[in-house]
């Protein structure tokens, strides 16, 4: 039997990539679950001003709701942080279907974590509907109180950059 010649095995037809729209929302929802279950904990076992130590000083677990974003910027904002979240959450589920990448799927799915977790806590939250305070429970020595979400976020981001630098698009394939 003679092998193929080169051409005709370029020209076999090859299997279409998987779109990997499973793998995004199965890591948005455990992160999402992670968020949600540790702001329930922090309630609890951080109420009253009640503080945890970590690393000394450096890394501590205290309680803070806040009504802003980051460093409690725009705390008279707490609407607009609502509809930016919803923005980011529609975004992110309409670019879902055409991740082909597995890179982009776990980024993806990250950013869709956070930003649904923060909002979740915007919406069903005191003090009201597109009014609630984000629960945040991990202070970094005093500078910046965050939560899991926000961790998410902050990671996806950063992985976007590495991505996007690298030239891997949607599809999965480099340019």
């Amino acid at each position: 039997m003679t092998e193929p010649a080169a051409d005709e095995l370029s020209a076999a037809p090859s299997a279409p990539p998987r779109r990997r729209l499973t793998l995004l929302l199965v890591v948005a929802a455990v992160i999402l679950a992670v968020d949600q279950l540790t702001k329930i904990w922090a309630v609890e076992a951080l109420a009253g001003g009640r503080a945890i130590s970590l690393l000394g000083s450096f890394l501590e677990l205290r309680l803070v709701r806040n009504a802003g974003a980051a460093f409690s910027m725009g705390e008279s904002l707490t609407w607009a942080f609502t509809i930016l979240s919803t923005a980011v959450v529609v975004a992110v589920l309409v670019v879902a279907r055409r991740v082909y990448s597995t890179t982009w799927a776990l980024v993806l799915g990250a950013l869709l974590a956070g930003a649904a977790g923060n909002l979740a806590d915007r919406l069903f939250r005191p003090p009201g509907v597109g009014q609630g305070h984000v629960v945040d429970f991990i202070d970094y020595a005093g500078r910046f109180v965050g939560n899991v979400a926000d961790i998410a976020i902050v990671l996806a981001a950063i992985a976007m950059v590495v991505t996007v630098l690298r030239g891997t698009s949607l599809d999965g394939v480099r340019k």
